[in-house]
Protein backbone atom coordinates (compact mmCIF):
# COMPACT_ATOMS: atom_id res chain seq x y z
CA UNK A 1 0.00 0.00 0.00
CA UNK A 2 2.64 2.26 -1.19
CA UNK A 3 -0.16 4.51 -2.75
CA UNK A 4 -3.69 5.53 -3.05
CA UNK A 5 -5.74 2.65 -4.56
CA UNK A 6 -5.03 2.40 -8.06
CA UNK A 7 -7.26 1.86 -11.15
CA UNK A 8 -9.26 -1.31 -10.80
CA UNK A 9 -12.07 -3.58 -12.58
CA UNK A 10 -14.99 -5.50 -10.75
CA UNK A 11 -17.20 -8.06 -12.53
CA UNK A 12 -20.94 -8.62 -11.22
CA UNK A 13 -21.34 -11.59 -9.92
CA UNK A 14 -24.78 -12.11 -10.74
CA UNK A 15 -24.60 -10.45 -14.83
CA UNK A 16 -20.37 -10.73 -15.08
CA UNK A 17 -20.74 -7.19 -16.29
CA UNK A 18 -17.13 -5.50 -15.85
CA UNK A 19 -17.14 -1.91 -14.19
CA UNK A 20 -14.08 0.28 -14.59
CA UNK A 21 -13.10 2.06 -11.31
CA UNK A 22 -10.37 4.67 -10.66
CA UNK A 23 -9.93 6.47 -7.37
CA UNK A 24 -10.54 10.21 -7.40
CA UNK A 25 -9.50 11.66 -4.15
CA UNK A 26 -11.16 12.09 -0.38
CA UNK A 27 -12.11 14.84 2.10
CA UNK A 28 -14.22 14.98 4.92
CA UNK A 29 -17.34 14.68 4.42
CA UNK A 30 -18.60 16.61 7.92
CA UNK A 31 -18.20 20.27 5.55
CA UNK A 32 -19.52 19.03 2.55
CA UNK A 33 -22.65 16.55 2.86
CA UNK A 34 -23.28 17.61 6.66
CA UNK A 35 -22.41 13.79 7.18
CA UNK A 36 -19.65 12.35 10.09
CA UNK A 37 -18.08 10.46 7.19
CA UNK A 38 -15.07 11.09 5.59
CA UNK A 39 -15.61 10.74 1.71
CA UNK A 40 -14.11 9.13 -1.37
CA UNK A 41 -14.25 9.57 -4.95
CA UNK A 42 -14.33 7.23 -7.31
CA UNK A 43 -15.42 6.82 -11.20
CA UNK A 44 -16.96 4.16 -12.18
CA UNK A 45 -17.41 3.20 -15.79
CA UNK A 46 -16.49 7.22 -16.06
CA UNK A 47 -19.95 8.68 -13.22
CA UNK A 48 -18.79 10.23 -10.32
CA UNK A 49 -19.61 7.42 -7.54
CA UNK A 50 -18.93 8.59 -3.68
CA UNK A 51 -18.36 6.52 -1.14
CA UNK A 52 -18.81 7.50 2.89
CA UNK A 53 -16.54 5.95 5.30
CA UNK A 54 -18.05 6.63 8.92
CA UNK A 55 -16.17 8.85 10.73
CA UNK A 56 -17.14 6.29 14.31
CA UNK A 57 -15.70 3.37 12.59
CA UNK A 58 -12.04 5.20 11.97
CA UNK A 59 -12.28 6.17 15.58
CA UNK A 60 -12.76 3.15 16.86
CA UNK A 61 -10.12 1.64 14.68
CA UNK A 62 -8.00 4.56 16.41
CA UNK A 63 -8.70 3.44 19.87
CA UNK A 64 -8.38 -0.25 19.24
CA UNK A 65 -5.01 -0.38 17.28
CA UNK A 66 -3.27 3.27 18.80
CA UNK A 67 -3.43 5.34 15.60
CA UNK A 68 -5.08 7.08 13.10
CA UNK A 69 -6.50 5.16 9.79
CA UNK A 70 -3.88 7.14 6.85
CA UNK A 71 -5.83 8.74 3.73
CA UNK A 72 -4.24 5.77 1.73
CA UNK A 73 -5.43 3.34 3.82
CA UNK A 74 -8.75 4.59 3.55
CA UNK A 75 -9.14 4.74 -0.03
CA UNK A 76 -8.28 1.12 0.01
CA UNK A 77 -11.45 0.58 2.47
CA UNK A 78 -13.33 2.44 0.42
CA UNK A 79 -12.47 0.76 -2.66
CA UNK A 80 -13.05 -2.92 -1.18
CA UNK A 81 -16.67 -1.61 -0.06
CA UNK A 82 -17.31 -0.54 -3.98
CA UNK A 83 -15.95 -3.82 -5.01
CA UNK A 84 -18.53 -5.82 -2.91
CA UNK A 85 -21.12 -3.56 -3.83
CA UNK A 86 -20.39 -3.67 -7.70
CA UNK A 87 -20.20 -7.42 -7.38
CA UNK A 88 -23.88 -7.26 -6.67
CA UNK A 89 -24.78 -5.02 -9.35
CA UNK A 90 -25.30 -2.13 -6.60
CA UNK A 91 -24.56 0.82 -8.38
CA UNK A 92 -25.26 4.00 -7.16
CA UNK A 93 -23.70 7.53 -7.37
CA UNK A 94 -23.76 7.63 -2.96
CA UNK A 95 -22.67 4.78 -0.50
CA UNK A 96 -23.10 5.33 2.97
CA UNK A 97 -20.52 2.71 4.75
CA UNK A 98 -21.79 1.72 8.22
CA UNK A 99 -18.77 1.81 11.36
CA UNK A 100 -19.26 -1.91 11.51
CA UNK A 101 -18.44 -2.37 8.02
CA UNK A 102 -15.04 -0.06 8.34
CA UNK A 103 -13.76 -2.28 10.95
CA UNK A 104 -15.25 -5.15 9.16
CA UNK A 105 -12.96 -4.29 5.84
CA UNK A 106 -10.07 -2.91 8.24
CA UNK A 107 -10.09 -6.38 9.15
CA UNK A 108 -10.21 -8.25 5.95
CA UNK A 109 -7.43 -5.85 4.67
CA UNK A 110 -5.41 -6.97 7.53
CA UNK A 111 -4.62 -3.04 8.42
CA UNK A 112 -3.48 -3.00 12.18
Amino acid sequence: MSEFVGEFAVTSKLTDRTYHCQFSHLWNGIATRHSDTVDTKFLVDGNRSIVGLAHTGIVRFKEKSGRDLTDREASYVAAQYLQEQLEQEDERPLYDVSAADVLRIIGKLGIQ
